[in-house]
């Protein structure tokens, strides 16, 4: 149920066309809540159906001009209830994770290497985060919209971190020692 949400919450950052939405969702939201481009699609159909967002007006007809979507307070009123309601944690569900388990009973030749590679992407990822975090938080950005963009972004901040840490801890703990 939490696509639609975020769409909602996208369209009342700011109107955009379903092309420009999926390029912000590319760009934010994606890093954590990832979506296709046609699952937004059917979702902004969908809102619209619903009567929680419509297509703004077109300064001039035109055939194939792109349609740009803006938030009606039904949808707002939609994310803001949603906001409201309790929702226990999620258990993180893991291929690597469960791969290491399968490992343990079936063997893994190779597994350290898909470790390092899993441990390159997570800095690639930090990296990127602390980016974000530099160029789009400076420290005069101080309103509640930006602390509150900001906690969620030092949230994966924070992950990246766990990540790293971990799977290099791990690397070291099935790597042979040498003697």
């Amino acid at each position: 149920m939490s696509l639609p949400h975020a769409i909602l919450t996208a369209l009342i950052e700011k109107p955009s066309s379903g092309l420009e939405l999926t390029r912000r969702f590319d760009r934010s939201i994606g890093y954590f809540w990832p979506s296709t481009h046609q699952q937004i699609y059917r979702e902004l159909a969908k809102l619209e159906h619903a009567g929680h967002i419509r297509v703004l007006p077109a300064a001039q007809p035109a055939r194939g001009q792109k349609k740009e979507y803006e938030v009606l307070p039904a949808g707002r009123a939609e994310l803001a209830a949603w906001v409201s309601l309790a929702e226990d944690p999620r258990p993180a569900r893991d291929p690597l994770l469960l791969r290491m388990r399968a490992a343990a009973v079936v063997g893994a030749p190779g597994l350290v290497g898909e470790l390092r590679r899993h441990l390159a992407l997570h800095q690639a990822q930090l990296a990127e985060y602390l980016e974000i975090e530099r160029r789009d938080f400076p420290p005069e950005r101080d309103a509640q919209e930006d602390r509150l963009r900001r906690l969620v972004l030092r949230g994966g901040i924070d992950l990246e971190t766990f990540w790293t840490g971990w799977l290099t801890a791990a690397i070291d703990d099935l790597e042979p020692s040498a003697p």
